[in-house]
């Protein structure tokens, strides 16, 4: 077996490395503990009792102390510290939940303001830091690395801000001391002793406004796997020094599972990770960054198993109402350990947007081995790569999610076997989207703008299928074109499906509609966003078509399942925004029932 990085054995003591003695006791005991509620506040202090009327000062002192289903308020202010749980509950019914109080803001940050900035000309300071400021972790030593990185490997972990906004990482001095732009850059270089930062802030004194740095990984993270049953919620975690996260290594996110099951992390604002905002996923250990490759990634995965990827030990969160934003690679990430959650509510955009690195891993979501998962209504925009689920997609649900703006690719599906249900969504983005070389994948009911990316008639990576509802493995496939079935779309920018003639699997193609000459936009007002679409003239009366059943969609044929999802109506009769299909309001093609008729402005997602 591989041994999990930071765990320690004891195996003298009969102690096991995935199981809490102490849980399973608590479990079968009828004298279980009342529950707790800590106080938290930026007045505390940590000697304190924790009550409301004597609370502690970090949040980490209150996560020490807590047991499960205790709760942990946080009162208003700026905590800048790493929280690291070091247990989680016991159950669903008894997690630990860390929570801000109601209707106060609470800001954990993984940076430390620097007042100490002397200025060199009108645009450019510089600020010499000791380096005892980073203890055990110097970000402006750390530079982001890993498997799937193709370029940037001279950038930092490290980052700084201005009133909130980030500044450019430059590779050279010169360019700071230089620059005659609009864009404010920075430079960083380490000593024995300090760490000196040069930046241009332009005309503001860095020492009168709010300048920060990055001086920790991460902002919430436990530092061991299995740390299970935590709730997060309500918090502005921002500004964390993430290393770039690859399927194949420890997946640290500014907010991150690491390797647990049973999180909720729910309306949170998260911004501002060098690379992942919320990680769902791998643990690490010493093959991390070193199996860049397909006969790597199976091995990572045969590895799993061992280290208990399964139903029992992994999975089944809920990540909803969160606002991710300002992410160097992705906004929720996770590889292998997203299985059997819920993504769903969550805003994502302004990801990858400084384009100071590139590599096979930027999206606003990005899974691998999503089993059996949902990822429903959620809002995505000015991203590099919209949804993108990678190897092992399987049982997955992608619903009501409304994409646009995003740059490359809209939607992906990589090398995936099915079942994959896709319906309801409003796919706006006129990039392409990589799907042909993926199986056993229905479209249902989507009004979809983007072009299907050419590729060839089979990738021959033999990736893994699995088990029906489950991770073990059942087999190994290549991934030929096919298997797939397009019911009642809309498609308004171009595409006519020719991508799939003289596929070596079935297609089957019933109901679609082309309208390469609609017009749309997609709009934000006051209160929220607004899909205004108007047909072409020729496509102003879309035909009724036949409503879409479940039985009518052909079984994923490389591992032989049908697509029987948890929670899937018998008929796809209900819209984007929950409207009836009926002999009343029409049956037409696309997700909107409401867009069949003429010029139209739709509400699609509250701000």
């Amino acid at each position: 077996m591989i041994l999990i990085r930071n765990i320690c054995l004891y195996g003298a003591l009969g102690l096991s490395l995935f199981a809490s003695t102490a849980f399973a006791k608590a479990k079968g005991d009828k004298t279980l503990r009342r529950p707790v509620e800590w106080h938290v506040s930026v007045s505390g202090d940590d000697n304190a009792s924790g009550t409301s009327a004597a609370p502690l000062r970090h949040i980490q002192t209150a996560a020490e102390k807590a047991r499960p289903g205790d709760v942990i308020t946080v009162h208003a202010g700026t905590y800048r510290e790493r929280v690291a749980p070091p247990r989680g509950g016991d159950s669903k019914e008894r997690p630990i939940v860390f929570q801000a109080a109601k209707g106060e803001k609470v800001e954990i940050k993984g940076s430390e303001v620097i007042k100490n900035w002397k200025r060199l000309d009108e645009k450019t300071w510089v600020a010499v830091i000791p380096n005892r400021l980073f203890e055990d972790f110097n970000p402006y030593q750390d530079t982001i690395h890993g498997d799937w990185l193709e370029r940037g490997q001279w950038c930092h972990t490290g980052e700084v801000y201005l009133n909130d906004v980030a500044l450019n990482e430059t590779d050279a001095l010169e360019n700071v001391l230089m620059n005659g732009g609009e864009t404010p850059l920075w430079f960083c270089k380490v000593d024995k002793e300090n760490t000196w930062i040069w930046a241009n802030f332009f005309q503001a004194n860095p020492n009168e406004e709010l300048a920060e740095i990055n001086v920790r990984q991460t902002v919430f993270y436990p530092r061991k796997p299995f740390v299970n049953y935590i709730t997060v919620r309500g918090f502005h975690l921002s500004h964390a020094a993430t290393p770039w996260a690859p399927p194949t290594a420890e997946q640290i996110g500014l907010i991150g599972t690491h390797w647990s099951k049973g999180w909720v992390i729910e309306e949170n604002d998260v911004r501002h990770s060098k690379c992942v905002g919320i990680t769902l996923g791998k643990y690490g250990d010493e093959w991390d960054n070193k199996a860049e490759s397909v006969e790597g990634y199976i091995k990572t995965t045969q590895r799993a198993l061992d280290n208990h990827w399964n139903r029992d030990s992994v999975g089944s969160h809920l990540v909803r109402g969160n606002r991710v934003s300002w992410c160097g690679q992705a906004g929720i990430a996770g590889s292998l350990g997203a299985i059997f959650s819920t993504v769903e509510e969550n805003v994502v955009h302004d990801i990858s947007r400084q384009k100071l690195f590139w590599g096979y891993e930027l999206a606003g979501i990005k899974l691998h081995g999503a089993v059996d998962a949902v990822i429903r209504h959620n809002h995505i925009y000015r991203t590099e790569g919209g949804i993108w689920l990678d190897w092992m997609t399987q049982g997955t649900r992608i619903t009501r999610n409304l994409l646009h703006d995003n740059e490359v690719q809209d939607f992906s599906l990589e090398v995936n076997h099915g079942p994959i249900l896709v319906d309801n969504n409003l796919f706006l983005s006129t990039e392409l989207a990589q799907v042909k070389l993926s199986q056993g994948v229905a479209f249902v009911h989507n009004t979809i703008a983007w072009k299907i990316w050419p590729t060839g008639k089979v990738d021959e990576r033999a990736t893994p299928y699995l088990l029906p509802h489950d991770t073990r493995i059942a087999g190994y496939h290549d991934c030929p074109c096919g298997n797939v079935s397009y019911f009642n779309n809309l498609f308004i920018g171009g595409e006519d499906l020719s991508a799939y003639k003289d596929c070596s699997l079935p297609v089957q193609l019933k109901g679609n509609a082309f309208d390469a000459q609609a017009q749309y936009k997609v709009v934000q007002d006051a209160d929220g966003w607004y899909l205004e679409i108007a047909p072409s003239r020729e496509s102003a009366h879309r035909q009724t078509v036949a409503p879409v059943r479940l039985k009518q969609l052909p079984d994923a044929v490389i591992p032989n399942q049908p697509f029987d999802m948890k929670g899937v109506e018998p008929v796809f009769d209900k819209d984007y925004v929950g409207k009836i299909r009926n002999k009343r309001n029409g049956v037409v093609a696309g997700a909107l029932v409401t867009a069949g008729n003429g010029q139209v402005r739709v509400k699609v997602y509250d701000n």
